[in-house]
């Protein structure tokens, strides 16, 4: 039995874009030892089995304050395809303008050097400019406001890479803390070893990683060293042990509430 889960639960998965849980949440102690047998590593355990006691590791600050941190930071998605096409739409419409104004004052000097009417043409031009002017102070808003999308994502993934390294700070802290507590009742669990059913002491070594005894049994001991309030459930193995042992499930596990799921029947 390792001192960590063998198969990730939903409190191991990185939630992405999510907040705290991205780092390993802490359950209740009765999510982690309500129900037997449990995917939950030995030293998850043992570090439920001493919060149910009101124990607390030294990084518990430090872990509020980082979870604080995380759960602060906001990061909303910026699109900058919209402000792009702003700003290529409106040089292209600058370009088209500068043509046509280019085109008419040509025509309006074409005209004049013949003497030929040229109102009309000036009429043309003096509009071609005023459009050419509004579409030239729309580019100007149009790179400014691209201007800000792109300081908005840079500071997006500043954020995002500051989220990322308080998610593996959070991570640590929190694997110290469940190491700490694990070792705060390990004395505990190594006695407990010498009562529940297939326990055996000598297999404890010195700490949850050293333990290579028989891991319903160290499930069992971890339950019977928490102080837990919620009921414990036994299924399969569990309850087949329980079941078997000289002294009831209660005292077995010094839980008041514990259920024995019944075994099935062969064949169905």
């Amino acid at each position: 039995m390792t001192g960590e889960p063998s198969v990730p639960s939903s409190s191991d998965v990185d939630g992405g874009e999510g907040g705290p849980a991205g780092a390993e949440e802490r359950p209740e102690p009765s999510a982690v030892l309500g129900r037997l047998p449990t995917d939950a590593g030995l030293r998850r355990q043992l570090a439920a089995a001493a919060r149910s006691r009101g124990r607390t590791a030294s990084v518990a600050a430090e872990i509020d304050e980082v979870e604080a941190e995380l759960a602060a930071i906001e990061v909303e998605p910026v699109d900058l395809t919209e402000p792009r096409r702003r700003v290529a739409e409106a040089t292209g419409e600058i370009e088209r303008l500068k043509e046509r104004v280019a085109a008419l004052r040509g025509d309006v000097r074409g005209r004049r050097a013949v003497d030929a009417e040229a109102d009309e043409t000036l009429d043309d031009l003096e509009a071609a400019a005023a459009e050419l002017s509004a579409a030239q102070t729309e580019a100007i808003a149009a790179e400014q406001a691209l201007e800000r999308a792109r300081a908005e994502a840079a500071r997006n993934r500043d954020e995002r890479r500051r989220r990322l390294r308080l998610r593996d700070r959070l991570r640590n802290r929190r694997r110290d803390a469940r190491r700490e507590l694990a070792a705060s009742v390990y004395s505990e669990f190594r006695r407990a070893l010498a009562v529940v059913p297939a326990g055996d002491p000598s297999a404890a070594g010195s700490e949850p990683d050293a333990y290579d005894g028989d891991p319903l049994a160290a499930s069992l001991a971890a339950v019977r060293v928490a102080a837990l309030d919620a009921p414990v459930e036994l299924r399969g193995d569990a309850a087949r042990a329980v079941e078997a042992a000289e002294r009831s499930a209660r005292s077995l596990l010094r839980t008041a509430d514990v259920r024995v799921e019944a075994p099935s029947r062969p064949g169905f």
